[in-house]
């Protein structure tokens, strides 16, 4: 019974034909095949615009380097205390943008909100060069919190950046699961309501290890491809990780298998319900549910064979965990885990 992360999960057998198939012949190096190719066409379909799509194996050098094309060593980057930028990439962005600083805002259910943006904007003294400068805005699509952005929420978020120069970066490493339980186009949560790059995630979503970088106006790219090469994510054989994300693309397959963790959640989060002892924190959207549950369930649970992470210290007898699906999360491990709560 593995609820730990989608990331614990294997890669789906297309994903595997996918690397057959693009291991049948030799083929250019570093970008220049024709996956990548493929890929860049592919993105601006499903996006219903031109953008630029840069392959690349981890989410954290999707969003470290994406801020780090957007974002100066000087420069503020806005964005939830609870975010993966802050609290699970070690530095990466500070790191790759050699210096640009994380500006922690909270938000409830694990959401920006645009008064706080704005106020904390008016706080920082802009020209004055004894202060970082803001440059960027960065949310999380799904949450960390497993709640998903309504387009209006982002375009309000978006408008308070654009009213002050700043770019806004979304990391999508659960993009597909809100795409699939918004039910709307790619493109409606993004560039159509102001989104500047996004980090599309695909590893958590039945790939081995591919995410891309999405530059919705292409030109801001500059010198994105200079930074990937300096950090040792240009890929020499990139069509093993182009070809991942296409084959995701081809026949909506990411939607499919993003849909299929969503519902494993939402059974998880249904049959906890009602249990005695058993609270259910965050609406439960995207792939993950975090209940608070009485330790003693949790004692029994563990010793069971679950697994799942403890998301906040045990207080008054009970202890906030997380529970992760994915598109391979087997439905009888999910009531075998039920009854034992039950129990």
């Amino acid at each position: 019974m593995n609820f730990v992360s989608d990331n614990a999960w294997g890669a789906a057998p297309e994903m595997l034909e996918s690397l057959a198939a693009a291991n049948s012949d030799a083929a250019p190096s570093y970008g220049d095949d024709a996956w990548t190719e493929r890929l860049t066409v592919e993105l601006s379909r499903i996006f219903g615009r031109p953008v630029a799509a840069f392959p690349v194996i981890s989410g954290t050098a999707a969003n470290a380097l994406a801020l780090a094309t957007i974002a100066p060593p000087h420069g503020a980057i806005l964005c939830h205390e609870c975010a993966h930028l802050v609290t699970d990439e070690c530095g990466a962005p500070e790191f790759f943008t050699h210096g640009a600083r994380l500006a922690t805002l909270p938000g409830r259910d694990g959401k920006l909100e645009p008064d706080l943006i704005e106020a904390t904007l008016a706080r920082f003294a802009c020209g004055s060069v004894h202060s970082s400068q803001p440059a960027a805005v960065s949310i999380t699509e799904a949450t960390e919190c497993g709640t998903c952005y309504r387009p209006e929420e982002i375009a309000a978020i978006a408008s308070v950046a654009q009213r002050h120069g700043l770019r806004l970066h979304m990391d999508g490493a659960r993009f597909a699961n809100a795409v699939a339980f918004l039910g709307c186009r790619p493109a409606e949560v993004t560039w159509k309501v102001g989104v500047d790059v996004l980090s599309f995630g695909g590893t958590k979503n039945g790939a081995l290890a591919a995410e891309a970088v999405i530059f919705f106006n292409p030109p801001d790219a500059r010198d994105f491809e200079y930074r990937r090469k300096r950090s040792g994510h240009l890929l020499s054989k990139m069509r093993f990780v182009s070809g991942q994300l296409i084959c995701s693309l081809e026949e909506d397959r990411w939607l499919r298998w993003a849909g299929r963790a969503n519902a494993g959640a939402r059974a998880l989060a249904e049959g906890l319900q009602g249990i005695t002892g058993v609270e259910i924190a965050y609406p439960v959207e995207a792939n993950a549910v975090f209940a608070r549950l009485p330790d003693e369930k949790i004692r029994r649970l563990r010793a069971a064979g679950a697994g799942f992470f403890d998301w906040a210290a045990s207080s008054s007898g009970r202890t906030l965990v997380r529970l992760v699906t994915s598109f391979a999360t087997p439905e009888a491990e999910i009531e075998r885990f039920l009854e034992t709560v039950r129990a």
